[in-house]
């Protein structure tokens, strides 16, 4: 009996998933691009699971101080990893596209720039408060409580390490205008002649700095051109993936430029702060990839259940982004009271700890769970009456929507 009453509510609570996301795919225009919505989804997937699976708390021996480490310092041969989820170079390709569409989209309707910038940076910064109201108190409490000044320092540089993505983004968002008919050569030059200074030449590391902004002016500059119609047809994909492919892996293999994609405590040069030629290409393979699996995700992205997850997750795309670093510190905080556990205090020196780091994951995802229901509140603002459109399902104009219109408009 007990058995055929739990099954008997599973299939309730199934039946109900599928309702929901039958009422989102309903409500969702016809005419929305949902391949960019399953774009973004994607790239802050990658980011939260990469930062999730090679950033380690070490445990001091014997102590409850935390330092970070890497099992990519311990185990260079899995960086591959690195090529999979980091795929910051897709959200600023989506980043840029959404920009320039809709600021042009704005302009023709008579928005000023000034009000259509601050609705952009508001839903971007929103979320930010709460993180720093809430570590401004953590740190505070923390060394109230003796913890030592480096166990701090390593906790709330990975909570804030999100931020410099936010900062570098909106202050791209703030020039969209400017960027309009830029080319991505332009910026990619400047990368290109910034290492040759650098690496080739022996120039100043700060020189590398440089490359904060023109290294994701790149992918963001592509989202233009894709506004602008010119990265349509499937040529453009193919060459962004094999020339960024093939790029990336001659800067490796004789360029002597580091084969992860992401920074790696204790190695000498990173690819990723400051970004390199090396990660610029590789964000051309990745944004090239992206604009060929549009069509496969425009089909993929019909299926209900799909969508909604993709939509419910775009919604609250900045919570996540934001605090996937405090619910790892949380969790590896609070299980330090039962001592030095495999996967979350240990070293990343051997494949035993990312079989355990595999284990743990749906604990972080837990308690980003616990954060999400406590500050999306920032990001989504208070719920809505039913029967109002949310943020999720506004317009996102598909290229065959866009030249119907031309044509009814003609």
């Amino acid at each position: 009996m007990a058995e055929s009453t739990t099954a008997a509510r599973l299939k309730g609570a199934w039946k109900g998933i599928r309702r929901g996301a039958a009422q989102v795919d309903a409500v969702t225009p016809a005419e929305r691009d949902r391949a960019v919505d399953a774009l973004r989804a994607f790239a802050i997937l990658g980011v939260v699971l990469g930062h999730w699976l090679v950033t380690a708390l070490v445990a001091d021996g014997g102590g409850t101080g935390l330092r970070t480490a890497s099992p990519l310092h311990y185990l260079p041969w899995l960086s591959p990893i690195s090529w999979v989820f980091q795929t910051l170079a897709v959200f600023f390709l989506v980043g840029g596209h959404v920009a320039t569409r809709g600021y042009t989209s704005a302009r023709e309707r008579g928005t000023s720039y000034g009000q259509w910038l601050r609705s952009r940076l508001s839903r971007l910064f929103k979320p930010v408060a709460a993180v720093l109201t809430l570590w401004t108190v953590a740190s505070a409490l923390l060394l109230l409580s003796g913890t030592d000044m480096d166990t701090v320092h390593t906790l709330v540089k990975l909570a804030l390490s999100p931020l410099w993505f936010l900062l570098v983004f909106a202050a791209l968002t703030a020039v969209t205008p400017l960027l309009l008919r830029l080319h991505p050569l332009w910026p990619l030059a400047v990368v290109l002649h910034v290492d040759l200074l650098r690496f080739g030449l022996g120039g100043p590391d700060w020189l590398g700095w440089v490359n904060l902004a023109a290294g994701w002016l790149v992918p963001y500059t592509l989202g233009a051109a894709w506004t602008r119609g010119e990265l349509e047809r499937p040529r453009a994909g193919w060459i962004l993936l094999t020339g960024g492919a093939a790029a990336t892996a001659a800067l490796i293999a004789w360029a002597g430029y580091p084969a992860s994609m992401v920074g790696v405590p204790g190695a000498g040069v990173s690819n990723l702060n400051p970004p390199t030629l090396a990660a610029v290409t590789f964000g051309l393979a990745q944004c090239g990839l992206a604009l060929l699996l549009r069509e496969p995700l425009r089909r993929a992205m019909r299926i209900p259940l799909a969508w909604a997850a993709v939509a419910l997750l775009n919604l609250s795309a900045m919570t996540i982004f934001l605090w996937h670093q405090t619910a790892l510190m949380a969790t590896t905080a609070t299980a330090l009271t039962a001592g030095h556990l495999p996967g979350l205090h240990t070293f990343p020196d051997n494949l035993t700890w990312l079989a355990a780091r595999l284990a743990w994951l749906p604990l972080f995802m837990a308690a980003l769970t616990l954060c999400w229901a406590a500050f999306r509140i920032y990001e989504q603002g208070p719920r809505r009456p039913r029967g109002r459109e949310s943020r999720v399902i506004r317009t996102h104009p598909t290229p065959n929507t866009r030249e119907t219109k031309a044509r009814n408009h003609a």
